[in-house]
């Protein structure tokens, strides 16, 4: 029986997930997650679950960081990125962080379904109506280069380093999970040998380029 995460803070484009997935998959094991730090939970609690399905702009997640820190944490769970953001520049770079598909907020239940069969068939999703314009986008250097430097830290590093962004000191990240400040000190040094950075400062730019702007608060404003 597959397993599915549906991380959105919308309820009810959460039961518009729900729905198809068990349209899809008829007997599904599902879990459901309003914020990231509560996706991160459950996939640590929860190691059979299979595909996330994952909004890009949930409480916690800023843009492409919340892929990077599944795709860190978690490597063997697919991740199916949900957006309003259809454009395929946006579309490359989840692609490019290791998303196994993009399914556009505006997407129909015909295309959810198709999408969550085709990745857990262990194959690469787009809507038919984004594929060309996705195909000519070029993948920028810098986020091949990224995502390669992020892939290889360790779960342990990536979660010191998303601490680190949040502006956490030593002592306080040691705090939080619930290890020795000398531990955080070593997984500091490798964090930045593995980035390519000398300091906190430049460790913290790393992930804030995955940062982007999120199309309901545009139209809201």
């Amino acid at each position: 029986m597959a397993s599915l995460l549906i991380a959105d803070d919308h309820p009810l484009f959460r039961a518009a997930l729900r729905q198809a997935a068990r349209d899809a998959l008829g007997d599904v094991q599902l879990f459901e997650a309003g914020a990231l730090d509560q996706v991160l939970a459950l996939l640590d609690a929860q190691p059979q679950v299979d595909l996330v399905l994952l909004d890009l702009h949930m409480p916690g997640n800023h843009g492409l960081a919340g892929l990077a820190a599944i795709r860190a944490q978690f490597p063997g769970v697919a991740v199916i990125v949900v957006s309003a953001n259809d454009d395929p520049r946006v579309v490359r770079r989840a692609l490019d962080h290791g998303a196994a598909g993009y399914l556009p907020k505006s997407a129909g239940l015909d295309e959810l379904r198709d999408a969550i069969r085709c990745v857990l068939a262990c194959e690469t999703w787009l809507p038919p109506a984004l594929r060309a314009s996705v195909a000519r986008a070029q993948s920028a250097p810098q986020d091949a280069d990224l995502a390669a430097r992020l892939a290889s830290l360790s779960p342990q590093q990536f979660r010191v380093l998303a601490l680190v962004a949040e502006g956490l000191l030593n002592k306080q990240i040691a705090d939080r999970l619930d290890v020795q400040e000398r531990t955080v000190k070593a997984h500091l040094t490798a964090i930045f040998e593995r980035l390519g950075v000398r300091n906190r400062t430049q460790a913290s730019v790393v992930l804030r380029e995955l940062e982007l702007s999120d199309p309901a608060r545009q139209i809201e404003a």
